[in-house]
């Protein structure tokens, strides 16, 4: 007996999640006869430079349901999210709720689901730091315990899963919904006039993301990385659209006159995502704690410096443009000098991220609905 359609929960709270969750949703439009999307924003990212810029540059819909869940401790996050959703669910009793990435919001809405009976899809799965002082790691093994589908992104995943006992029939290699993003709108991104504003030129200067706990949350990690970053700000100009997490921590350390003295450093707003990767895309080298764009830097072939000591993306290192730097400042501007002096890896385009991610994951689904 086939079914009318399937009713299906998007689940968003974090920038990282909106250009994941696009494609999905794009795809899925395709198909109205068979997919009833609802949108919900938990409300984990809540300013609008962290949010709405995104929600306009993806072409995001606005979302059906809002939480406003807001700042707080991971527990606080997390217990509010629970509660805020659970009677989301008993109102609108989805077939599947769709979690993405690793934030706080995806451990939540998955778990809620679960306790309710409700299947749960993860896309982004499999994904291992090995690293459990990472909140983000705590939050991508349980999801992965309890999702009843498990989207991944690079082999790599798929090994880790296979060896937590996770089934295998649970698990698909779909590719990365990221690069499905990125792809869409890149050739949109470079037609913007960004550079010019800002005084920069094509491959001239370095783009900077910083905002990891383990990085800004003590004060003589944080400060040695800006003595890396004074250096090399002196060989090429630096851009750090700025993260409100990270000018709070520089500020409550009494770090803004070490910001202060590199003229070669501009500090920027959050900025929407076609700016930022038009930013990306011209870069000469990219330094960053983030995981997104230690992949579009490589599907991008622009030289990402990484700064942490490990990375849940090993293929954006053995097949891309990634290093691993740590938060060392000696380390961190040996590697930006040695880019500098010419020597890159020419990285190598990981398998299936070719923009189809999305239509692979929707195809599951549609296999579901009989």
């Amino acid at each position: 007996m086939r079914k009318e359609s399937m009713k299906v929960i998007h689940v968003v709270g974090a920038r990282p999640n909106f250009m994941k969750i696009a494609p999905i949703m794009a795809e899925m439009e395709r198909y109205p006869d068979t997919f009833e999307q609802i949108l919900v924003h938990t409300g984990q990212h809540y300013d609008d430079n962290m949010s709405k810029l995104f929600f306009d540059d993806l072409k995001l819909p606005e979302p059906d349901i809002y939480l406003g869940i807001g700042s707080g401790t991971h527990a606080q996050q997390t217990a509010k999210i629970m509660l805020t959703f659970e009677p989301v669910l008993h109102e609108h009793n989805p077939d599947w709720v769709i979690v993405v990435g690793d934030v706080n919001s995806t451990v939540a809405c998955a778990l809620t689901a679960t306790k309710m009976g409700i299947k749960v899809a993860h896309v982004e799965a499999g994904l291992r730091s090995f690293d459990r002082t990472m909140p983000e790691e705590i939050n991508r093994l349980l999801t992965d315990q309890i999702a009843d589908l498990l989207f991944t992104t690079e082999p790599s995943a798929n090994d880790n899963l296979h060896r937590e006992g996770v089934a295998a029939e649970k698990i698909s290699f779909v590719g990365n919904v990221m690069i499905d993003t990125l792809l869409r709108h890149k050739e949109r991104a470079l037609q913007l006039e960004v550079l010019q504003p800002l005084g920069l030129a094509p491959n001239g200067y370095g783009l900077l993301t910083l905002h990891r706990p383990s990085n800004v949350d003590t004060q003589e990690v944080l400060s040695g990385i800006l003595e890396a970053l004074e250096q090399v700000q002196t060989q090429l100009p630096l851009v750090f659209p700025a993260h409100p997490r990270t000018i709070k921590r520089i500020d409550e350390f009494g770090l803004r006159k070490q910001l202060a003295t590199m003229t070669g450093l501009r500090v920027l707003e959050p900025v929407g995502y076609l700016k930022f990767l038009n930013l990306m895309a011209n870069a000469r080298l990219v330094l960053t704690d983030s995981g997104g764009i230690q992949e579009e830097t490589t599907l991008l072939g622009v030289p990402c410096l990484t700064l942490r000591e490990n990375t849940e993306r090993p293929v954006t290192v053995t097949s891309g443009t990634n290093t691993i730097v740590g938060s060392e400042p000696e380390i961190i501007v040996r590697h930006a000098q040695s880019i500098l002096a010419g020597n890159v890896t020419d990285g190598t385009l990981p398998e299936l991220w070719d923009g189809k991610a999305a239509k692979r994951i929707v195809n599951t689904f549609q296999q579901e609905v009989t």
